[in-house]
């Protein structure tokens, strides 16, 4: 699967704005990928598009805190609950579980039921480099983009991730196989960056536009 959708077809994608994540680059890529992207904090503009996009970066107690402060965790909330489609990227992804150990214990918004977790000992920390993705179940993400002679060479930059869990749908390999690609339903997300993978990047981002627009990939 490569290509964009229709320009007569082009979605409407919130970014969500809480004063984290890597917005210009983020916003790029998703309209490159065949999106019209709003940037934006308001409840009523998030309620309103065909998908969601959640960014962050750096520590998820305050990535938490600013969802809060910036008046946006419960339009991120009723956008999950929603079942349109729903992407977090990065940390924007660890906030979906149940919590995370990093500075002693945070509470996440709890979709997935899972712990997000410091990489073992026996890796460098951060994992900061390209690394292979692949699909260990069927989804939405990754579809048509890990095949062997089309590898998925995805960025990362992270130390914590999450624990596997029963909806991992996509894992690379540091140290014993990563929590890469979660899905849960419409619910989605990635562990590494795909604003900055690239040509894979684009294609991941184009099929999470084209289910907005509910397009078969």
């Amino acid at each position: 699967m490569t290509g964009n959708p229709s320009a007569s077809a082009r979605p409407l994608v919130a970014l969500v704005d809480y004063g984290i994540g890597n917005l210009p680059s983020a916003r790029k890529a998703t309209e490159r990928a065949g999106a019209e992207v709003v940037v934006t904090r308001d409840p009523a503009v998030i309620a309103s598009v065909d998908g969601v996009i959640l960014p962050g970066v750096g520590a998820m107690a305050r990535c938490m805190e600013s969802l809060a402060s910036y008046g946006v965790r419960d339009a991120v909330v009723d956008a999950i609950a929603s079942g349109r489609p729903f992407l977090g990227i990065c940390v924007g992804m660890q906030m979906l579980h149940a919590g995370s150990e990093e500075h002693g214990g945070v509470a996440g918004l709890g979709v997935f039921d899972a712990t997000v977790r410091l990489l073992p000992d026996s890796v460098k920390r951060p994992q900061m480099q390209w690394n292979v993705v692949r699909s260990i179940r069927a989804n939405t993400l990754l579809d048509g983009l890990d095949r062997p002679d089309a590898l998925s060479w995805c960025y990362f930059v992270h130390s914590f991730a999450p624990e596997m869990h029963a909806d991992v749908v996509g894992v690379c390999e540091y140290g014993g196989p990563v929590a890469s690609v979660v899905q849960r339903g419409a619910v989605m997300g990635t562990q590494f960056h795909p604003e900055k993978s690239s040509a894979t990047g684009i294609a991941l981002l184009g099929n999470f536009v084209r289910a907005c627009v509910g397009v078969p990939a």
